[in-house]
C-alpha cells in the first residue's frame, strides 16, 4: 500500500507538467494562429497610433508625444520584432521541437496580448505642449566658424556677458551661425524664450516692437497703440514676464536705443542676452556689444564646401579640378558666394564651360572696387546663368517688392509665367 501511494504521488507530480507538454505539441497550430492574430492587431495599432501622433504633431506645430506615447511605440516596435523572431524560430523548428515552440508561441501571445491591452487611448490627444523657448529655424550645412560658433557660445553662457555683436561682411556666414546657435539655444534649460528678429535695413521701431510682441503671442497687447513711449512700455512689460531669454537680431545696420524699443537693461542679474549680427564693428562698439568677427573660410574649408554643392561627377573628374580650384579662389571664400557659383556649375562636365565661367567672373569682379560690390557681381553672375527664363523673370519681379515684404507665392507665379499664356 505505502508503494502504491508513493507512486500515485509520483504519477500526480510529473502528470500535470506532461499533459501541458501534449497540449502545447498537439495544439501549436492553434497557437500560432492566435499568436499571428494578435501581433497583427498589435502592428495595426501601432501604425494608427503612429499616424495620428504624426497629425496632431502637425497642427500645431510646437507639439511633443507625450512619454508614456512614445515609450508604448518604442516598446511596441521592438515586441514585433522579437514576434518575428519567435515566428522564424517556429516555421524552421524540428517536429521534436514543437512542444517547447508551442510553450514559446502561447507566452509570446500572451505578452503581446497584455501591452496591447495597455495601447494608448486613441480618443485622447497624445501630444503636449513642447518646450515654449521657440521652435528651431530651418538652416543649412555649418561649413567653418567652429571657433566663432564655440567663442559666442561661451559668451551666452557667461553671466558677464549680455550683450553680443556678430560682425563681418556679407556673404560670410553669420546669420547661418547664428541660426545654428538659436536651434542649440532651444535645447538649453537656462532660457525661458529664444527670440528671432530680422531687422531691415531702413530701421522701423514700430515694425521691430510688433515682430519682438508677435514671438511673445502678445502683439494683441500692442494693437491700437500708436504712442511710442507707450509701446516701448507694454513691450518692456512683455519681456519682463517672460523670464530669461536671448533677444537675436539679425541684420542690423546701425545704432538704435534699446529703451525706444522697450528692450529692458540687460545685466548679469536678469540673466537676459542679447546677440545681433551686423556687418559693421563700429555697430557692435556704438551698441556697447562684446564684438565677435567672423572670418572668411580657410582655402580648403572653401575648396569641401564647393564640392559638396557642385555635385559627384564633377568631384570625380580630375580634368575639370585644376580650374575647379581657380573658381573656388574667385569666391573670396564666402560660404554665399561659394555655395551660389557651386550652384551655377553644377552638373556641368565641359572642360571649356569651366574655363569661360573662370574668365567671366574675373572680368565681372575686375570692372568694380569694393567687396560688397564683387559680391554683388558674383550674384549678377549666377543670376545671368539661370537657364529657365521663367525662374529669371521671378527673380526680377521680387527685387520690385520693400526689403522683408511678404511675397504671396501664387501672386509671383502668376507674375512670372503670365507672358506665357
Amino acid at each position: 500500500m505505502k508503494y502504491v501511494e508513493t507512486t500515485l504521488a509520483v504519477i500526480n507530480c510529473i502528470g500535470a507538467p506532461i499533459c501541458k507538454y501534449l497540449g502545447y505539441h498537439r495544439n501549436i497550430n492553434d497557437h500560432v494562429r492566435n499568436f499571428n492574430r494578435i501581433k497583427d492587431e498589435l502592428n495595426c495599432k501601432m501604425e494608427d497610433i503612429e499616424l495620428q501622433l504624426k497629425a496632431e504633431l502637425l497642427h500645431p506645430l510646437g507639439k511633443i508625444p507625450k512619454k508614456g506615447v512614445q515609450n508604448w511605440l518604442d516598446k511596441a516596435k521592438a515586441m514585433i520584432v522579437e514576434a518575428q523572431g519567435v515566428e522564424n524560430k517556429v516555421c524552421n523548428g524540428r517536429y521534436l521541437c514543437r512542444a517547447r515552440n508551442g510553450k514559446l508561441v502561447e507566452e509570446k501571445t500572451r505578452e503581446m496580448q497584455t501591452f496591447l491591452d495597455k495601447a494608448p487611448n486613441a480618443s485622447e490627444t497624445l501630444v503636449i505642449d513642447g518646450p515654449s523657448a521657440g521652435l528651431p529655424l530651418p538652416t543649412s550645412e555649418l561649413v567653418g566658424g567652429k571657433a566663432v560658433r564655440e567663442e559666442i557660445w561661451q559668451c551666452l553662457m557667461q553671466e558677464e556677458v549680455s550683450m553680443i555683436g556678430v560682425w563681418g561682411m556679407g556673404g560670410v556666414g553669420k546669420t547661418t551661425i547664428m541660426k545654428h546657435i538659436h536651434n542649440d539655444l532651444l535645447k538649453e534649460v537656462r532660457f525661458d524664450k529664444v527670440i528671432w528678429i530680422t531687422i531691415s535695413k531702413e530701421f522701423n521701431v514700430i515694425k521691430l516692437q510688433d515682430n519682438i510682441a508677435s514671438v511673445l503671442n502678445s502683439k494683441e497687447g500692442l494693437a491700437g497703440v500708436e504712442d511710442k513711449v507707450k509701446r516701448a512700455a507694454i513691450l518692456s512689460e512683455m519681456l519682463k514676464k517672460t523670464g530669461k531669454y536671448v533677444l537675436i537680431l539679425d541684420d542690423v545696420w546701425d545704432k538704435f536705443s534699446l529703451e525706444e524699443v522697450g528692450i529692458p537693461e540687460l545685466s548679469s542679474s536678469n540673466g537676459c542676452k542679447m546677440v545681433l549680427t551686423t556687418r559693421s564693428k563700429q555697430v557692435c562698439n556704438r551698441m556697447g556689444c562684446k564684438d565677435i568677427p567672423v572670418a572668411l573660410l580657410s582655402e580648403e574649408e572653401a575648396l569641401i564646401l564647393f564640392l559638396n554643392k557642385v555635385g559627384p561627377n564633377i568631384v570625380h573628374s580630375e580634368t575639370l579640378m585644376p580650374t575647379l580650384r581657380l573658381v573656388v579662389n574667385e569666391c573670396a571664400r564666402l560660404p554665399l558666394m561659394v555655395v551660389v557659383v557651386a550652384g551655377t556649375l553644377k552638373g556641368e562636365d565641359d572642360p571649356r564651360t569651366w574655363k569661360i565661367a573662370l574668365k567671366e567672373l574675373k572680368d565681372r569682379i575686375g570692372m568694380v572696387e569694393g567687396a560688397e560690390a564683387e559680391v554683388i557681381e558674383r550674384l549678377k553672375f549666377s543670376f545671368d546663368h539661370l537657364k529657365d527664363e521663367k525662374v529669371k523673370r521671378c527673380f526680377l519681379y521680387c527685387a520690385l517688392y520693400p526689403e522683408d515684404c511678404e511675397i504671396k507665392k501664387d501672386e509671383l507665379i502668376n507674375v512670372g509665367w503670365m507672358r506665357d499664356s
